[in-house]
């Protein structure tokens, strides 16, 4: 498996679990893949792929350099354009620094022993695909698409940003890229419809590979009463990790007196996930802010996440003062293992990003038994079935978040009811173990030469 990036989303986690899960079906893994940072943090590759084979790339130096694209090895770019970053979106990037690139990645997969590989799995659509290429012609190659390469390329279609120098050359080569790989994995049947289109390929080789959970770590372990107050104590007081405008973490710290809405017994309400702006958390807060008139008893409302120094927008601490909703707590960056944790001491999931190709953490949020909140669209319309696993709402639609707060909050039959639902359909269809085997069995196609079967676009069909 090939990832650019040092781990810190969703893709990390995906390579992760099904590294773990493959040997069980039959597939052992290698991961080449970023790194960034010390031993101990999560975007240590290392550290986070802790007991697989891994070779990693250290961009720590390259982060901190002036032109990091020029270091050496130089840093990952980005499908997302922030100022100031390390990481520049790569529709700004010209072709002598893709090729530093590529250059690095052949030397990278080469240590890696991709030349033996019987199948080489890319994640997202990057120069690892050129560098395979053109270093590893005879090995066959399965995308894996994520999402956040196929929102650049909608803005590409749309008209780029002037700043964007190179846009249409990245197109162009994702596309071929995209087109040169034997599968493509997608996140969402809605992906799986709108993929071949936007990429030009053939739809036979797009397959639905809808991201999962791992069984025994996310399962129903609820904390409740001094339990539960505990462990948000420990979060928000004890080991504060939340920030200010500046980005420094440790600078919000909460007091004993203000964790009293968590030892009412009333529901807690839980986002999880990056702070970039298509997540929409200014829109949550205000929702919130308003739905808190309406509760008749404090709902805190807590955000777990946003990466250290990187948000997109506002930043949610300010949007908090400014609306002066003293409900909403930030707890920081944890790592993927304290999210069960987490999410069994909250009893509602809210997630109101208006463009998620999956949205792997309402799966995980159903298999605690935890109902989801989401927007009626893309991935999240997939896995929730409103009304019984969870509630939807249109997308940018303040009023109908904030209704549908008040009814998770207000309604605790309904939650049990619904959390019971989400939990044997997590179960039934997004655990690890049962996706690794679908996997494995396209791999099995990939190798044999055998052609895409028309209307398999399922790994659970493919199993």
């Amino acid at each position: 498996m090939g990832l650019l990036f040092f781990p810190r989303g969703g893709s990390a986690q995906v390579a992760r679990y099904l590294a773990r899960s493959l040997p069980d079906a039959g597939w052992d893994v290698t991961i080449a893949c970023g790194s960034l940072g010390s031993p101990g943090e999560e975007s240590h590759a290392a550290s986070f792929y802790e007991g697989l084979d891994v070779h990693p790339i250290d961009y720590t130096a390259a982060a901190e350099a002036p032109d990091p694209l020029a270091a050496e090895p130089p840093f990952q770019p980005s499908y997302e354009d922030r100022a100031g970053a390390p990481d520049r979106v790569f529709a700004s990037v010209d072709d002598s620094a893709l090729a530093r690139l590529v250059t690095n990645w052949e030397r990278q997969l080469d240590r890696a022993r991709a030349g033996q590989a019987d199948v080489l799995h890319l994640h997202h659509l990057t120069p690892i695909n050129a560098a395979a290429e053109r270093a590893f012609p005879q090995a066959p190659r399965v995308g894996h698409l994520h999402g956040t390469e196929l929102l650049m390329l909608q803005e590409i279609e749309a008209g780029p940003p002037a700043r964007w120098e190179h846009a249409a050359a990245w197109g162009e080569r994702m596309r071929g890229w995209a087109r040169r790989c034997e599968r493509l994995f997608v996140l969402s049947p809605d992906a799986v419809r709108r993929v071949p289109g936007l990429l030009d390929v053939d739809s036979e080789r797009a397959v639905w590979a809808p991201n999962g959970f791992d069984p025994s770590g996310f399962d129903r372990r609820p904390l409740r009463g001094e339990r539960r107050l505990a462990h948000w104590r420990r979060w928000l007081v004890e080991e504060p990790r939340g920030w200010d405008e500046s980005g420094e973490p440790g600078s919000v710290a909460y007091r004993e007196q203000d964790l009293e809405p968590f030892g009412e017994g009333g529901p807690v309400l839980l986002y999880v996930g990056r702070f970039t702006e298509v997540k929409r958390i200014p829109l949550l807060i205000r929702a919130h802010a308003r739905a808190r008139e309406r509760f008749g008893h404090s709902v805190p409302l807590v955000l777990l996440g946003g990466f250290p120094g990187e948000w997109e927008g506002p930043h949610p601490l300010e949007v908090v003062r400014k609306t002066g909703d003293r409900d909403v707590f930030l707890a920081g960056w944890r790592a993927h293992d304290d999210l069960p944790a987490g999410l069994n001491a909250a009893d509602v999931l809210v997630l109101p990003s208006v463009r998620e190709q999956f949205g792997q953490v309402l799966v995980e949020a159903m298999a605690c038994g935890v109902p989801p909140i989401a927007v009626d669209a893309q991935g999240p319309a997939e896995i929730i079935r409103d009304g019984e696993t969870g509630w939807l709402v249109p997308p940018d639609n303040e009023d109908a978040m904030a209704e549908a707060l008040v009814a998770a909050a207000g309604e605790h039959a309904e939650r049990v009811r619904r959390g019971e639902a989400a939990y044997a359909e997590a179960r039934d269809r997004y655990s690890w173990p049962a996706l690794a085997r679908g996997v494995a069995h396209i791999y099995d196609d990939v190798v044999a030469g055998r052609p895409a079967a028309t209307g398999a676009h399922t790994l659970l069909e493919a199993e």
